[in-house]
């Protein structure tokens, strides 16, 4: 029991990291990124390559930045689009990270991935307690990380964001940079997501193509709108929902043996997606909205401040 809690806390927290990057491109920016696999599998494979020469931290480091670099590209090539092409660029970009993975064989082992990944501590903590050591460090990585967002949602970089989200012409009118803001969206998000791909490698210690699906990118945007979108509080809760339903139904098997593994699948995605549009329907700010500045705090804060 143990072991099968420790691996939904590494999975939990793999999934929160991702959502969490989402949430800011998307929730706080309004930024539809559709291609969130690619910037996991770009972490997840920089991490890989680099960890055994560098050591983990700057394994997890340089992850974060070809993933925020990789961000930045994209958006200054179409953040000026529409939502709609927007989202259609960046679904093309997981598919062609997908592609290279596969295919460029003399860097990323191609279909047969990278094995025997180096674990963060390995060589300190003893095999026998590494298993109890993985969910804290894995957990400690989802509070450093959500601190340090709740702190940009919360500073004038935040707030700007999300007055660029609600009417980009307003907060042009105001002065306000949207190019430039739209882009640090983009590379913060993605650079949390290259974060996540680090702790999916260093929990496997193995990694091929065809762990980055679609479904990763799935997984984020239920975590975000069930949580709430623009709400990083109610994103954790989200994606620890998400995951520990999906982990529970695998014991669905064993009441239902009638069907194969493929179709337990495709019930227990459909189960999920079933909530999904519940919680649409009768709750569609989500579990845990994100807070809004009344007026009457604003005119208070600006009394304090004179």
């Amino acid at each position: 029991m143990m072991v099968y809690l420790s691996t939904l806390a590494v999975l939990v927290s793999v999934a929160a990291l991702i959502g969490l990057g989402l949430n800011f491109q998307w929730g706080v920016a309004g930024l539809v990124n559709f291609g969130v696999v690619g910037f996991v599998a770009l972490g997840a494979y920089v991490t890989a390559l680099t960890v055994p020469h560098l050591g983990w931290v700057m394994a997890m480091v340089l992850a974060a930045a070809v993933s925020a670099a990789a961000s930045t590209i994209l958006a200054f090539l179409s953040v000026r689009l529409a939502e709609d092409y927007l989202a259609i660029v960046t679904i093309g970009f997981g598919e062609v990270i997908n592609i290279l993975l596969l295919n460029e064989d003399w860097l990323t082992g191609g279909a047969l991935g990278i094995a025997n990944i180096p674990r963060p501590l390995a060589s300190v903590i003893p095999a026998a307690q590494y298993d109890n050591f993985l969910p804290f460090f894995a957990i400690g990585l989802v509070a450093v990380t959500f601190l340090v967002l709740e702190g940009l949602v919360r500073s004038p970089l935040g707030r700007a964001l999300r007055a660029v989200r609600d009417d980009p012409t307003v907060a042009s009118a105001l002065g306000k940079p949207v190019l430039m803001l739209r882009i640090k969206a983009f590379a913060i998000g993605g650079a949390v997501m290259g974060i996540g791909g680090s702790l999916h490698a260093f929990y496997l210690t193995y990694i091929d193509p065809s762990q980055f699906t679609s479904i990763i990118t799935a997984y984020a945007f239920m975590a975000v709108i069930l949580g709430g979108r623009g709400s990083n509080i109610g994103l954790v809760v989200g994606a620890c929902t998400i995951m520990s339903l999906i982990e529970a139904t695998r014991f669905l098997k064993d009441a239902l043996n009638a069907i194969d593994g493929v179709q337990l699948f495709a019930l227990r995605l459909g189960l999920v997606g079933l909530g999904i549009v519940l919680l649409l329907l009768l709750r569609p700010q989500g579990l845990f909205p994100e807070p809004h500045k009344r007026v009457r705090d604003f005119f208070q804060d600006n009394k304090e401040s004179t």
